[in-house]
């Protein structure tokens, strides 16, 4: 199989038989039925199963045993078979599959709209000219247009040009945004925070980097909680309901002689009285008004018993910020942590703006949020104004951050003609920086571990005068 992510570009159209004038029509459409559409395959229910399956718990089983004990032992002193009760039971089967079928219908039909309501759309060179069209229609050799904003709708490899930033949190949930160069391979579901730039597809549908996780996500199969509420629930009710049946049957037959049709009458009550009959229905209708409420509001609910699942989490675990969250650092001003008499918070911010980049102490309405420093641009908006990071001081010189010092510095200069040098980094890289290291060290670690504990990323800030060291 050709590694169509590393190999040169080159390669890559002669391995895939296209041109950077992209493809015509007729050669796209003869790669649509070799490879497919540029979606996930969804699995097509049979609709009889489905409504079957809601008749397939431990609580259907005793209102179907039920059912047939009317049909066929509640007969004989030359008395027909209880059809009452038989039609009776059937009846209630019927409407509890019905309302739970109809309603989780509706709410995939729902979710359904809603998904096509977002339906990606792609920029693509066909017959040499540009057209906006369905991402579902694209196939691998395809040249597309990728801009500011756009969500990259295939994996691909991009062409001649300035680098972009691509936003890869919903795949990776790193919450900074990535550069890719000319060559480089971009993902399907990321996103394009800056610049723009063409690009071959080389992988679609099932075959992305997004669909083969997905696919390994389908093909885990594993029995939800609520089904095994459910199930635990109706298990209790068989073994309750099968342990008063022994014993009514010893009571009414050995001991108190009475008739056959009796005892199974009373049977029957037994069985019936003993099950929550409408407890399936009543559930499966809240959960699907909930999945209605999520659905006006724009998240898909695929299945109606997730629902349940989410409220009954205890711990929520995600890997990293973007995922989840809103894809933005801040600074909890009141968590600071003075470890020295003579500054206060404010000055704290003020030297941590002040050891910031100059470009993400811009004002956002001059800067795309999205191409700032993540840790710069929510330092510098702890500000009144991030410009106070350079008012009344000259730059001398900044340290960029490097992953081997993990810290930021710059050497700057007041009106009085003072220089100082505000640092901010990794908190082990500042200690080992400070003068009265051995007094603060057990603070600092006590005052890391505090903040881990509750889930927070510490950030060290430090000043120096240079002349006294």
């Amino acid at each position: 199989m050709i590694d169509l992510e590393n190999v040169p570009l080159e390669e890559v159209f002669q391995n895939l038989h296209c041109t950077r004038e992209g493809l015509t029509s007729h050669e796209a459409e003869l790669r649509m039925q070799l490879v497919g559409p540029n979606k996930l395959e969804e699995q097509r229910e049979n609709l009889l199963l489905k409504f079957l399956s809601f008749m397939w718990n431990p609580l259907s089983w005793i209102m179907e045993l039920a059912a047939l004990m009317a049909l066929v032992l509640d007969n004989g002193e030359n008395l027909p078979p209880d059809w009452q009760d038989f039609v009776g039971i059937i009846c209630l089967l019927l409407i509890n599959s019905t309302v739970s079928y109809i309603e989780e219908t509706s709410a995939g039909k729902a979710a359904a709209a809603l998904m096509q309501a977002l339906a990606l759309k792609a920029k693509v060179l066909r017959d040499k000219v540009y057209s906006e069209v369905d991402a579902s229609i694209l196939v691998p050799g395809d040249i597309i247009s990728i801009k500011l904003g756009d969500i990259i709708p295939a994996d691909a490899r991009l062409l001649d040009g300035d680098p972009l930033t691509v936003d890869q949190s919903a795949l990776t949930g790193e919450s900074v945004a990535v550069i890719k160069r000319p060559g480089d391979e971009v993902f399907s579901g990321s996103i394009c925070k800056q610049g723009e730039l063409e690009a071959v597809v080389i992988a679609t549908g099932a075959h992305t980097f997004f669909g083969k996780a997905a696919h390994l996500v389908d093909t885990t199969h594993q029995q939800g909680h609520f089904h095994q509420v459910l199930k635990s629930i109706g298990n209790f009710c068989i073994m309750t309901i099968a342990l008063g049946m022994v014993i009514e049957i010893i009571v009414m037959y050995p001991v108190q002689r009475r008739k056959y049709r009796v005892g199974v009458e009373n049977l029957l009550i037994l069985l019936i009285g003993g099950i929550p009959i409408a407890m399936p229905t009543v559930l499966s209708v809240t959960m699907a008004v909930g999945s209605h409420s999520l659905a006006k509001q724009g998240a898909i609910t695929k299945r109606i018993t997730a629902i349940e699942e989410m409220a009954g989490m205890d711990i929520l675990c995600s890997d990293k910020t973007g995922t989840l969250t809103l894809n933005r650092l801040t600074v909890d001003k009141y968590a600071i942590e003075v470890l020295s008499p003579t500054i206060d918070k404010e000055a704290i911010l003020l030297t941590a703006a002040r050891a910031s980049r100059i470009e993400n102490q811009i004002h956002m309405q001059f800067t795309s949020q999205k191409t700032k420093d993540a840790i710069d641009q929510a330092i510098c908006n702890m500000l009144a104004d991030p410009k106070e990071a350079r008012e009344g001081v000259e730059e001398v010189h900044f340290l960029p951050f490097n992953p081997t010092n993990k810290r930021t510095a710059m050497t700057y200069t007041t009106p009085d003609g003072k220089m100082y040098r505000a640092t901010k980094g990794a908190p082990e890289q500042i200690l080992e920086l400070a003068h009265n290291k051995e007094a603060i060290c057990a603070k600092v670690h006590e005052v890391i571990k505090r903040f881990a504990d509750r889930g927070l990323r510490s950030l060290a800030v430090g000043k120096q005068v240079p002349q006294t060291n």
